[in-house]
């Protein structure tokens, strides 16, 4: 194999990497939008009572769940971004000093992928949970009978 065909192989991974980063983008944003969101019913929290008291609680709840998995998942596809880079790094390495880890290139891959699906899943986990969150409340629903 030739230096020119050790960039050919490693252009699949490095398009991958740029998937990967355009998903660390879309979790970076979610993470700021719920952290925005966590910190404005932490301030209504200590001012409200009753029924809104606790709808306050049960929010606060969610949005620390969600924040919980979006840090999953952005582990999970930076842990993935790292695997894809290794695996360019091998192939230039196998080349350089005429290695033949062919078998660790494909296990480092299919690694990347599955910490990549790992991390999409995640991320899939995450979006219902904030569609919990915008579903409107049945009691705001109601038509007032005056």
């Amino acid at each position: 194999m030739t230096i020119a065909q050790a960039i050919q192989l490693s252009l699949s991974p490095v398009f991958m990497l740029a998937g990967i980063c355009q998903l660390l983008n879309v979790l970076a944003g979610r993470l700021s939008r719920v952290v925005d969101r966590a910190r404005a019913v932490e301030a209504l929290h200590p001012r409200s009572s009753g029924p809104e008291h606790d709808r306050h609680v049960w929010e606060l709840r969610l949005l620390d769940r969600r924040m919980t998995v979006i840090n999953a998942a952005l582990v999970l596809a930076v842990s993935s971004a790292v695997m894809t880079c290794l695996v360019v790094a091998m192939l230039f390495v196998a080349k350089l000093v005429q290695l033949h880890i062919a078998t660790m290139v494909a296990v480092a891959f299919v690694l990347a992928m599955a910490l990549l699906i790992s991390a999409f899943a995640a991320f899939l986990i995450e979006v219902r949970m904030s569609l919990i969150a915008t579903h409107i409340r049945p009691e705001v629903l109601e038509i007032d009978a005056r």
